[in-house]
């Protein structure tokens, strides 16, 4: 884990897989908002998450999970999770942000504000160390989407939710609020 200069403690927690072209692109924003040394943020990155994130969660008030995203929209989605328990299985590799997010309650008393930031990627089935060209354009405005979120500390929702479209009253609905 790297830690940056002092301001409000958040976990930047990528993963994904470098070698499987657009599936590093949890793991790239982690090296690329790293490099920017944003104040408050701590970034690390795996292949996958593991129940032992847990525990570095439960050290944070705010915790940003960063995955590629096979079918999101593009660039990017941003938006809040809570935990969601997923019970006991064989395998960690099922291991969800929010099945992290109950372990952190559960075994830290811990809730921290969290999110899930999904890249938009294309290319997953080679071997390959690089990222297709539309999912660098994507990481790169997932990048300075958070940065810019962290330099006015403002975190919201992308795309913003769709408003609900309220039905219209009926005129003896209006007559009998008057």
């Amino acid at each position: 884990m790297i830690d940056s200069a002092a301001g409000p403690p958040t976990l930047l927690l990528g993963w994904g897989n470098d070698g499987r072209r657009d599936d590093g692109l949890g793991p790239a924003l982690v090296r690329l908002l790293a490099e920017r040394r944003l104040p408050g943020l701590t970034v690390g990155s795996n292949y996958q998450l593991q129940v032992e994130d847990a525990y570095d969660v439960a050290r944070y008030p705010r915790v940003i999970f960063v995955d590629a995203d096979r079918s999101g929209p593009e660039p990017f989605s941003f938006r809040r999770l809570a935990p969601t328990p997923q019970g006991l299985s064989f395998s960690s590799h099922s291991v969800t942000p929010g099945g992290v997010l109950a372990l952190t309650r559960e075994l830290f008393g811990s809730e921290p504000e969290a999110w899930l930031l999904g890249i938009r990627g294309y290319d997953f089935d080679r071997f390959e160390s690089s990222l297709s060209e539309k999912a660098r354009d994507n990481l790169v405005a997932a990048g300075d989407f958070l940065a810019a979120a962290f330099s006015t500390q403002h975190f919201f929702e992308m795309p913003p939710a769709p408003l609900v479209p309220r039905a219209r009253p009926t005129f003896s609905e209006l007559e009998g609020a008057s």
